[in-house]
């Protein structure tokens, strides 16, 4: 009896552990299962495009895929609205002009600390302020302000602190586009500390006060970005953004396809409609603020220097045959600027397409024989133009018929930025994507003679024209917009007649995503801040 009682109770206990066990494990495996749910919940954007960003300090770069990046990670005084270049809140909470239009006066957002837990403050919108004054290097600032090496400050006389969150703008003249130029990406607000503590390597260590904290950058491979949780306007839905870059159009797109992306760009046009026969994904277009371009070197010797020439080899290119490589985004450009944008001329008359009367002003301006010449092209597609190579080898062709015979060099886009603003070529391709909304950002960047510099050019055609230059700075002062609409419109007639650009296309540029992106809204300008939009599968 004793031997089978504890024969009993031996066996209960043996049951009893067997079921902590497995209650034990049961827990373990619960406990894992909520652990792994919950590092499921983060959500992790992937968006990729096809070249690297330049560098990541704002103020110094004009190049799209810079500013991608730029845009999560820092914030301006001011900021433009999800959908259009309506001017709203970001560091400052208020402004007002005098009534002259010669001073600007900021209230500031108070409580908001950089990503370096440093506190904002008037100072810090000083210090950014004086050092874009403190060389050219500061690309956008000459850009936009008139700035040259005799006068780095330009229209702006002086940034003064008028309290801990109080700074007042003083400018030597009205500047009709000025609160409309503070929204834009390059005169984002900069971390003092930090760019004093990184010197020459901010551009690659940059801190600001964005949705968005600066984390990793692989170069030619990927940028990565995580949520500010302490971020003063709307918190990201997305904990991490990862920027990748994959050069060729169709790879990415198979990336997409496969799932390991979640967003790109530089979709070439062919793969618009698959995306659209795709149930996972969807095509977003952007509204259209751009242009493409062949800018003619007009400072060099030569053919270029020659008002009949470039006039001639407008004739002589089919513009309706070359937009067949866009596959229905993009229209034909006979101005500068947009049609979407205030002050576009729609009287000026494109040139068309005419080889005999390309021939004849050819003769005319004694290149009878015609001459060889080159055509310098970026190897990345660009939101304004998705096949740059294509677009290249079919105006080699052209040209042949009119005897200009064309070397095309393709560079990487860092490489086609430094030529063209060094003035190497004869021509080349460019683009221009608006970032305020006004005729000033495309004519006075890209056209003005202030803006011919070597080393720093936004107007690669080195096009020099007094009457046009008069006319632009005008427009800059006059605070009528009817009256600055007239300006540029006569600019415009001008610009047509000299020739220094054969225009090419406005475009609506796809983006292609998965269908789990959501709240995505593309902005005008370009690019936007990511925080949002959300991945919702």
């Amino acid at each position: 009896m004793k031997k089978r009682t504890y024969l009993s109770l031996f066996s209960f206990l043996l049951l009893v552990i067997l079921v902590l066990s497995a209650c034990t494990e049961d827990a373990t495996k619960d406990t894992n299962k909520e652990s792994n749910a919950k590092e499921n919940d983060e959500k992790t954007l992937i968006f990729a495009r096809g070249a690297d960003s330049i560098q990541l300090d704002p103020s110094k770069v004009t190049d799209g895929e810079s500013i991608y990046v730029t845009n999560q990670i820092y914030d301006g005084l001011v900021r433009y609205k999800e959908e259009n270049t309506e001017v709203r809140p970001a560091l400052a909470t208020e402004w007002k002009p005098s009534e002259d239009g010669m001073t600007w006066t900021f209230t500031l957002r108070e409580g908001v600390k950089f990503h370096d837990g440093t506190d904002f403050t008037a100072e810090d919108v000083v210090f950014n302020f004086e050092r874009w004054t403190t060389s050219g290097e500061f690309i956008y600032y000459g850009y936009m302000f008139g700035a040259s090496e005799d006068d780095l400050g330009g229209i702006i006389e002086s940034v003064e602190a008028t309290g801990d969150y109080e700074v007042k703008f003083t400018l030597s003249e009205p500047n009709a586009p000025f609160l409309q130029t503070l929204a834009m990406p390059p005169f984002a607000i900069a971390s003092p500390d930090a760019i004093e503590k990184q010197g020459e390597n901010y551009f690659k260590n940059p801190v600001g006060t964005g949705p968005f904290v600066f984390e990793e950058w692989v170069p030619d491979d990927q940028i990565t970005l995580t949520k500010n949780e302490d971020y003063f306007g709307e918190a990201a839905n997305v904990d991490t953004v990862v920027i990748r870059t994959i050069p060729d159009n169709g790879a990415r797109f198979l990336e997409l396809q496969s799932g390991s992306i979640d967003m790109m760009t530089g979709l070439n046009p062919q793969d618009i409609q698959t995306a659209e026969g795709d149930e996972s994904l969807q095509i977003i277009r952007r509204p259209s603020m751009n242009v493409s371009y062949m800018a003619m070197n007009t400072s060099k010797e030569g053919p270029m220097a020659e008002k009949k020439v470039r006039q001639a080899i407008n004739l002589a290119i089919d513009k309706e045959k070359l937009l067949t490589l866009y596959e229905g985004i993009g229209k034909a450009a006979k101005n500068p600027i947009p049609p979407s944008l205030w002050g576009y001329n729609d009287d000026v008359e494109d040139y068309g397409h005419d080889i005999e009367k390309a021939k004849s002003l050819l003769a005319e301006a004694g290149y009878a024989d015609g001459f060889d010449t080159t055509l310098y092209t970026f190897a990345n597609p660009r939101p304004y133009m998705p096949q740059p190579k294509l677009t290249a080898q079919a105006i080699q062709q052209m040209l042949k018929d009119v005897n200009i015979n064309v070397e095309i060099i393709e560079s990487d886009w860092d490489t086609h930025l430094t030529a063209t603003e060094n003035g190497k070529h004869d021509m080349a391709f460019l683009g221009w994507t608006g970032d305020n909304g006004d005729p000033d950002n495309f004519m006075y960047v890209l056209l003005d003679k202030d803006n011919a510099k070597v080393g720093s050019a936004g107007n690669i055609a080195f096009y020099k024209s007094d009457e046009v230059h008069d006319l632009l700075k005008e427009a800059q002062t006059e605070m009528d917009q009817s009256k600055r609409a007239e300006l540029y419109m006569e600019a415009q007639v001008l610009i047509h007649e000299d020739a220094p650009w054969f225009p090419i296309a406005h475009t609506t540029p796809p983006i292609a995503a998965k269908k789990s992106v959501v709240d995505y809204i593309p902005h005008p300008t370009g690019s936007e801040p990511f925080n949002l939009l959300d991945i919702k599968e």
